[in-house]
């Protein structure tokens, strides 16, 4: 027959014994004895968050985060890409940092070309034929209209290019177009502007 032999209980010294801090228990209106502060204030007390909103904004934007109003600067725009606020998507050269070639973006290839609209790279806007794929009129790009044309230089489908003379908006000068000078001539023929 096996005897049922009882554990010894060790004495463990006084050194080994971990310090535990105890908080003093509080009196009946919740201060403590030794400092006079409640439980929830002081060091170490915890922050309440703000409660958890599901759904739109206020302004029926789904996503808050992208609500232009809620999460507006003073400009209207997104902080991080507002230049006048000094966003993070802007360098210190004011491009947008991805798009600078001296920072080094990461949108500009080896050749110093927008990586998707380079030859060179295979670019993904360039289609097999080696044109922009909007348009390239064999691809049938977005921009090429029913005409064979792009559609915003369309007079037959009143493209935005085209002015109420029926001409290029760039090029008339009825319009005040960008092709001319103050002067009433071809900007790039005027000897008073490229001196």
């Amino acid at each position: 027959m096996i005897e049922h032999i009882e554990p010894v209980e060790e004495e463990v010294p006084d050194d080994d014994v971990p310090d535990v801090k105890v908080e003093p228990v509080a009196d009946d209106d919740g201060i403590n004895a030794e400092d006079g502060t409640t439980p929830s204030e002081g060091k170490g007390a915890k922050r309440k968050r703000a409660p958890y909103t599901k759904g739109p904004c206020e302004h029926g934007v789904k996503k808050r985060s992208q609500c232009k109003v809620c999460g507006a600067c003073p400009h209207g725009r997104r902080r991080s890409r507002c230049k006048e606020c000094g966003g993070g998507s802007f360098c210190e050269h004011g491009r947008r940092r991805t798009q600078c070639k001296e920072c080094g973006g990461g949108e500009i290839c080896e050749h110093g070309r927008h990586r998707s609209q380079c030859k060179e790279c295979g670019g993904a806007s360039i289609c097999e034929h080696g044109r922009r794929r909007c348009r390239c009129k064999e691809c049938g790009g977005g921009e090429i209209c029913e005409h064979g044309r792009r559609r915003h230089q369309c007079k037959e489908c009143g493209g935005a290019g085209i002015c109420e003379h029926g001409h290029q908006r760039y090029w008339c000068k009825n319009c005040g177009g960008g092709a001319y000078c103050e002067h009433g001539r071809e900007r790039r023929r005027c000897k008073e502007c490229n001196k």
